[in-house]
């Protein structure tokens, strides 16, 4: 598979993460009623192997005369016959092989639709957590412009008489004006989290309202070098071309079946035909019943059907093999995007964390700046919601590249 190396991340933070989101997965996977639906679907097709490998049902025919047919050895009172049918050796086992592929291919898309719900289970675990995140960076930016509304105020009310400006007045009117626009999108964002946490508890069948337990901090990650080796990791562990494979054997055995097909059924049994005995002109005539072995065979003579059948498999294997073809171009695409997209979302993580920095060291200047000489307030303002901006797309770039790593993992067919 591929590895993970996790970098500047508590160890304890990351056990927690890994345990919450593995509590989350196995209930997904025990609760979750079209996952459930999938299995099911495979037990069914299991059952199906031991109704194609079992014989025909033996044949019994009985006919009682209602009036004793009179015959050389005794009046005739009933004739019954019970014939067992053999198919030709191997179909039995050919017709089992290709039961077993069918429920191969049905438990590959059990595991494509564990894949694809685990996805969405961390998918929707992590839009949590950046939800939370802004919710965060949001009440602390709130709690910050509300602080400098203050400073503002005092100097607007320390300025005396005279000394008060209009200057200093609009600072305090653009900061309450912030303010309102922060506490508006804090509004929006609380209320963005109970659809967002029922869709979540809705993944794992729970009560939509149970509270989701999210990692305190997710760090920046990165691939390791080997990134053929994912591609690699796809293309041999994917459940769809899993599936695809099954599918092509299963056809294959089909092929088989249809050529045995063609070929003499044997049957045999035995006929008992029940005497009872009668006297004729005063001599008795038998009475001994009278067993007689049988033996059948079919004869295929119509082989059009059987050719058909064999053309009709080996175009569905081609078909099946044109379809893999396919789908390992569509996934090796999926495999480079994501790639892309991990780096890119790598890139502006360091980046964004970098900003994040100096932002905050200019802001600190800019306050200094400030206290000294009550001028550039309004910079102040612009560079706090640069600061803020930053801090976000730092939680989406993270965001972005854990749900980018988790896509990895579903088309590797991993967890």
């Amino acid at each position: 598979m591929f590895f993970l190396i996790v970098i500047l991340q508590p160890l304890t933070s990351l056990i927690s993460q890994a345990q919450n989101l593995e509590e989350y997965l196995q209930m997904a996977g025990e609760n979750n009623p079209e996952l459930k639906a999938y299995f099911n679907d495979y037990l069914a097709e299991l059952e199906r192997i031991p109704q194609l490998g079992a014989l025909p049902d033996p044949e019994l025919s009985m006919g009682i005369f209602l009036k004793p047919m009179e015959r050389f050895m005794g009046n005739q009172q009933a004739d019954i016959q019970l014939m067992q049918m053999f198919p030709w050796f191997g179909i039995l086992g050919a017709r089992k092989d290709e039961a077993a592929k069918i429920a191969q291919t049905r438990y590959e898309a059990f595991q494509d639709a564990k894949n694809r719900l685990f996805y969405q289970v961390k998918e929707t675990w992590y839009q949590l957590y950046q939800l939370k995140e802004e919710i965060r960076f949001t009440e602390e930016n709130l709690k910050t412009l509300q602080t400098y509304e203050r400073v503002a105020l005092v100097k607007y009310q320390s300025g005396g008489g005279s000394g008060k400006t209009d200057a200093d007045m609009s600072d305090v009117l653009r900061v309450r004006i912030e303010i309102k626009t922060v506490e508006n999108n804090l509004a929006f964002l609380k209320s963005s989290r109970l659809p967002l946490q029922a869709e979540f508890n809705q993944l794992l069948n729970r009560n939509l309202d149970e509270p989701v337990e999210l990692a305190d901090t997710l760090e920046i990650v990165e691939l390791s070098n080997e990134r053929l080796s994912v591609l690699d990791s796809i293309t041999q562990n994917n459940p769809m071309l899993k599936m695809l494979d099954a599918e092509k054997e299963a056809y294959g055995f089909q092929k088989k079946t249809a050529r045995l097909e063609g070929r003499p059924m044997f049957g045999a049994g035995v006929n008992y035909m029940a005497f009872s005995p009668r006297t004729e002109a005063g001599m008795p005539m038998g009475g001994m019943d009278m067993v007689m072995p049988m033996v059948s065979v079919t004869i295929p003579i119509y082989r059009k059907k059987y050719k058909a059948l064999s053309r009709e498999a080996e175009l569905k294997q081609e078909a099946v093999g044109q379809r893999r073809e396919y789908l390992v171009s569509q996934l090796t695409t999926q495999w480079a995007a994501s790639i892309r997209d991990l780096d890119d979302a790598r890139r502006k993580a360091e980046l964004y964390r970098e900003q994040t920095d100096m932002v905050g060291q200019t802001l600190r200047l800019l306050m200094t700046s400030y206290s000294a000489s009550g001028q550039g307030f309004e910079e102040i303002l612009r560079v706090q919601q640069q600061l803020f901006d930053y801090q976000l797309a730092l939680v989406t770039a993270v965001v972005d590249q854990h749900t980018t790593m988790a896509m990895l993992e579903m088309l590797a067919g991993g967890k």
